[in-house]
């Protein structure tokens, strides 16, 4: 395979780059991924998204969809933008579940998060820095590579949490 950013799988997410530079790469693992989230969510209605089925735990798909919307936010408009900006959810995890906000709106918010993310790391250089704006790294300074490297983790992370969760709701496995 070459490095062709418009080489598909099968299930419609893209192939992540093999070769060539270190920011398109990265950039390629991050997309791949999102991409990844949302296949896991393709196909169930908002009840299922809703459904916490990997008992003890409460964690949702829907939930994956809203904290990875507020990682987004955070990880470009903070931590590397400097922007000062609200959470996007009532609670800033993003894990909690309005009744009222279903799958649409939540992938279309983290849409959005993605597209606004994507804009503020145009261009700019994976040298360039940021600073960790709360928590117990507050202060810190990290480069535009480490939080792209930061979100492919993330991403990765959750959705091995996504493959459980979508399994137990409809015995749909892989991706």
């Amino acid at each position: 395979m070459s490095s062709d950013t418009s080489q598909r799988l099968p299930d419609g997410r893209p192939v992540p780059l093999l070769t060539g530079e270190e920011r398109p790469m990265l950039e390629s693992w991050l997309d791949f991924h999102r991409a990844t989230l949302e296949l896991k969510c393709a196909g169930l209605d908002d009840e299922q998204v809703r459904t916490a089925s990997a008992a003890p735990s409460a964690l949702t798909l829907l939930g994956l969809v809203q904290h990875l919307a507020e990682v987004e936010r955070n990880w470009f408009q903070r931590v590397f933008a400097g922007l000062d900006v609200p959470p996007v959810f009532e609670e800033e995890t993003g894990y909690a579940l309005h009744p009222e906000r279903g799958l649409d709106e939540a992938l279309e918010i983290w849409r959005r998060e993605v597209a606004r993310g994507r804009e503020l790391i145009a261009g700019r250089s994976p040298e360039e820095p940021g600073r960790i704006t709360d928590g117990p790294m507050a202060g810190t300074v990290v480069s535009l590579r480490w939080v792209l490297i930061h979100l492919v983790e993330e991403y990765a992370r959750h959705n091995g949490h996504a493959d459980i969760l979508r399994e137990r709701i409809d015995g749909v496995i892989g991706a």
